[in-house]
């Protein structure tokens, strides 16, 4: 049992399970009844995307290392509050006991908040695929 993260939009894999998208906003143009079927998600968990603010800082200006530090810092501490951390605890204790994916848009993971989301559960104590 595991969790993978993912690119939302992009095909399932084999035994991924159910797809819970962690991203502030739903899909421009997509009806709601299409996000399963066209591989967006399942469930929907905003409480886990970074904020409004800290998106729009973010995309504000190319990433360089230091950017991306900092906007990982910054998400950190967004996720260091109770809601989060009790979402990011749950989590990890599901996915001992079934399969599923969490995910966002974004192309590049490597500058992409579900990145720094797979550490924080794998820090949690979470089978991360």
């Amino acid at each position: 049992m595991a969790i993978r993260v993912v690119r939302l939009g992009s095909p399932r894999a084999k035994g991924e399970g159910l797809r819970i998208g962690t991203v502030r906003r739903p899909p421009r143009g997509v009806r709601k009844s299409d996000f399963a079927r066209r591989d967006f998600y399942d469930a929907w968990l905003p409480e886990l995307a970074p904020s409004a603010a800290l998106v729009s800082w973010g995309l504000s200006q190319p990433w360089t290392p230091k950017r991306w530090a900092a906007f990982e810092k910054r998400y950190r501490r967004e996720m260091s509050d109770s809601v989060s951390r009790h979402l990011i605890a749950l989590l990890a204790a599901l996915s001992r006991e079934t399969d599923f994916s969490v995910g966002c848009y974004c192309a590049d993971e490597s500058v992409c908040h579900r990145s720094v989301l797979g550490r924080l559960l794998r820090e949690a104590g979470a089978a991360v695929a």
